[in-house]
């Protein structure tokens, strides 16, 4: 007898696909290279999809012009000082000029290969491989580039603050992670520009919306004013600000004024700037001690618990104003074995490592009790105040003072002894008082830039989703009387 077929049980059929989800897609339906991998058709996806095509829109590769950066072999050209060169991990920030990117040399900078990455102030710049979807804007008309893995939208029919929210957005990331692809190594493909889809709200919107962006700015800018105001007040009293110091590459000492007394026999250890440098801090009228005298040293290793959450702070999380600006959230046993340091409100943190010396910042009471990296040293002080403490050790007289004291080869970085060991000015109480006013000013600009930044993205998700007066009504309800 042959095998008889069972018949079709519906509610059998049912029951097994209860709580899958499942798509039904045309093959017509398909989009341009005729992926049918079931994350593309998501129901999320889908959703997105549905919302967007209420509106009129267009493609990212009608509204702008699309380009990358630099695709040569240019490692042998960065430099700490110089052209802006951007890579990926310099998109944490809206505003590309916020991030802390390796330099080049205008001579490279100039080179035929690398005019076409130049950047123009309103590019809008996209992470295309790595971490994808990263948003960052060109607000300054100043010499600047990228490399390959950063896309470069240059707007030509849409504003560029309104595109840079749009793709901000869970609408724009929505499309940008639907259209990644790859399996070792995940990437945005440029010819892809074409599928994301951008609504085409009204003028007057995407106005609306850069005033708010604008704003952001014009906080930010003062914040970095502020900030810069309070580093020249500690500068001038030591008398930094006032002073030529010894540019000459040629210092001679003898064997007891040199490897006798410090160790060191290299040349960079000895060059008669340092020397300066340190007799500004011998002779400051209100005196100075070793930083083991001034400061505690909080260098125990913290035992993390697999299976809890911790917040995680590395190099790439510290802004240019002292600033923790993001972090990593994650379970123990998911982070890295530098995460050893916990750092509690009011510590200031100092990176170990030459290269990153300048990535100093100030622990907020949002990242009490997080954990950061063993390449920083974490500091407080009774005698000196948090905010004078960061200013301080950001300032070009400490950053010298730190960088004299490095040494290695492979990884060149201060050790504990050098860096307890280091002279600290101790800064009078009037003026530290002055700088933490200061300071705490300049951190409730910045705070306030970063609100305007998620309420214009929160502006135009609400134009999308409810309509623009519902987002116009958002926006002068809660920040009319800013503008």
């Amino acid at each position: 007898m042959g095998k008889v077929d069972s018949p079709f049980d519906e509610e059998e059929y049912n029951a097994f696909v209860e709580g899958l989800e499942v798509s039904i897609i045309n093959k017509s339906d398909l989009e341009r290279t005729l992926r049918f991998d079931s994350e593309f058709y998501s129901e999320e996806n889908l959703v997105i999809q549905d919302i967007l095509n209420k509106h009129k829109t267009a493609k990212i590769s009608d509204l702008t012009y699309v380009s990358d950066g630099n695709h040569m072999s240019i490692s042998d050209r960065f430099a700490e000082k110089g052209i802006p060169y951007y890579r990926g991990q310099d998109i944490h920030n809206f505003f590309i000029e916020q991030s802390n990117p390796i330099c080049i040399d205008e001579e490279a900078y100039n080179l035929p290969t690398m005019k076409r990455s130049h950047l123009k102030k309103g590019d809008v710049l996209l992470s295309i491989v790595g971490t994808i979807g990263g948003v960052s804007l060109v607000s300054k008309e100043e010499p600047a580039t990228c490399n390959c893995k950063l896309a470069i939208l240059r707007p030509n029919h849409i504003d560029g603050f309104y595109l840079s929210v749009f793709l901000q957005s869970k609408f724009g990331q929505n499309q940008i992670k639907k259209f990644t692809r790859g399996a070792v190594q995940k990437g945005l493909i440029l010819e892809d520009m074409d599928q994301i889809f951008v609504p085409v709200l009204s003028i007057d919107f995407q106005n609306e919306i850069h005033s708010l962006l604008d704003l952001a700015y014009k906080k930010l800018e003062r914040s970095k004013k502020i900030y810069k105001h309070s580093e020249d007040v500690i500068l001038d009293i030591i008398g930094l600000n006032s002073s030529e110091l010894n540019k000459d590459s040629l210092n001679i000492k003898n064997l007891k004024e040199s490897f006798l007394e410090s160790g060191r026999l290299d040349a960079e250890y000895y060059q008669p700037k340092y020397d300066d440098y340190l007799q500004l801090i011998y002779n400051y009228s209100n005196g100075y001690k070793p930083l083991y005298e001034v400061c505690n040293i909080k260098d125990k290793n913290f035992k993390l618990v697999d299976k809890k959450q911790y917040n995680y702070i590395e190099l790439s999380d510290i802004g240019k104003s002292g600033e923790v600006k993001s972090c990593t959230t994650d379970f123990g046993s998911e982070l890295p074995t530098r995460a050893r340091r916990k750092v509690s409100t009011n510590d200031v943190i100092i990176s170990s490592i030459e290269g990153s010396l300048e990535s100093c910042a100030l622990i907020s009471s949002e990242y009490d009790n997080a954990l950061c990296s063993t390449g920083f040293y974490v500091i407080n002080s009774e005698i000196i105040n948090a905010e004078t403490l960061l200013v301080l050790f950001k300032s070009e007289l400490m950053q010298n003072i730190l960088k004299q004291n490095c040494s290695g080869t492979i990884l060149t970085s201060i050790s504990k002894n050098e860096f307890i060991n280091i002279p600290v000015p101790i800064i009078d109480e009037k003026t530290q008082e002055k700088i933490q006013s200061k300071i705490t000013e300049s951190f409730q600009l910045r705070t306030e830039s970063e609100e305007l930044l998620e309420a214009a993205k929160q502006a135009v998700e609400l134009a999308i989703e409810q309509g623009e007066t519902a987002a116009t009504d958002f926006i002068n309800n809660n920040y009319g009387d800013k503008f």
